[in-house]
């Protein structure tokens, strides 16, 4: 853990530094305990653009990894990720709507979107994704959790579906900001934006930490589960809200970011050799916010002015990772099968 915490460290202070623009290492640490960098506009470049980038790429790595774990562990799949739900598809369609569909004369409106973590976007990725949590939750009183995840894949294609019909009659310029908001970026959330993200973060992670006993149990699959006087239904329930309020947060604000919720928790349970819940979160929420950060770094492409698509980065980054682990494992099934140590 101490590790993974210097790691933490490192790349956080890499990401202050880097970028378009070479800032000392001394300085961001001046800025970041309260001193005064070398020029006043070092400053500004962190105050302003990079530490609540930064800050976001913690949270959103942090959230969507801890909600990986939960999903892979409650579904028993693997291959599991906080999307599997379809709260991603609900969060694309809310955006795709206000982009997409806003009518040929309102275009002083469209106009007033400006940059995509505009307001409006994060409120109707929000409402997108909370309204396909409200169906999930409905779903998951009147079925079991294969027939949930199976539901689930539906919805996403259903929403996924009427999101293709709104690009193909939207306009270029549109369909433009929507890719764009596709692409995925922590650089869009503002200061007041991280006052709604981060309360949002906290509060679902704490309650994933609540579900750490439960978790344990649910490994060992339901039925054995109910004989240790797990109640089945509660946590189930518990934890998917807890997932979807992690993954509705980071998707409204940052957009859809893949991979990290798949690849962490796999890592995390290799490094650590076990599936104990209690060990992984933590570890889990260090790693998640490393990862995310140093995939954001990389495409921010330090030294220049390009800056790459975070979705592309994160896939090259958790793709390898996937594949190193099923040649190194050959069965993760294994780690779902497991008794928690």
């Amino acid at each position: 853990m101490s590790a993974a915490l210097f790691a933490l460290a490192v790349i956080f202070l890499a990401s202050l530094s880097f970028g378009s623009v070479r800032i000392p290492i001394a300085d961001v640490i001046a800025v970041l305990t309260g001193g005064e960098a070398s020029r006043e506009v070092f400053e500004k470049i962190i105050l302003g653009i990079r530490l609540p980038r930064a800050i976001t790429g913690v949270f959103a790595g942090a959230a969507l990894s801890l909600a990986g774990l939960q999903m892979q562990t409650i579904f028993r799949n693997p291959l599991a990720d906080p999307f599997v739900l379809g709260v991603n598809s609900g969060a694309s369609l809310g955006v795709a709507l206000v982009i997409l569909m806003i009518g040929p004369g309102s275009a002083a409106l469209l106009a007033g979107l400006g940059g995509f973590g505009n307001a409006s976007v994060v409120v109707a990725a929000s409402l997108g994704a909370g309204l396909v949590l409200a169906l999930i939750m409905v779903l998951s009183l009147r079925v079991d959790l294969m027939t949930l995840l199976i539901m689930g894949l539906m919805v996403a294609y259903a929403t996924s579906a009427v999101v293709s019909i709104l690009m193909f009659f939207a306009m270029p310029e549109r369909l433009q900001a929507f890719f764009a908001w596709t692409f995925g970026s922590f650089g869009t959330v503002t200061w007041s934006q991280m006052t709604v993200l981060a309360p949002a973060v906290v509060i679902g992670t704490l309650m994933s930490l609540v579900a750490t006993k439960s978790l344990n149990a649910f490994l060992l699959g339901e039925a054995y589960a109910v004989s240790l006087g797990v109640r089945i239904l509660l946590w189930r329930t518990w934890v998917l809200i807890a997932a979807s309020i992690l993954t509705g947060a980071v998707t409204g604000f940052c957009g859809p970011i893949g991979f990290i919720g798949v690849a962490v928790p796999h890592l995390c349970r290799s490094l650590l050799q076990s599936s104990d819940h209690r060990v992984l979160f933590p570890f889990v929420i260090v790693m998640g916010a490393t990862i995310a950060l140093f995939a954001d770094f990389i495409a921010q492409v330090p030294g220049s002015n390009v800056v790459l698509p975070l979705n592309a980065i994160t896939a090259l980054i958790g793709a390898p990772i996937v594949i190193w682990l099923l040649l190194r494992k050959r069965n993760l099934r294994q780690a779902f099968g497991e008794h928690a140590s």
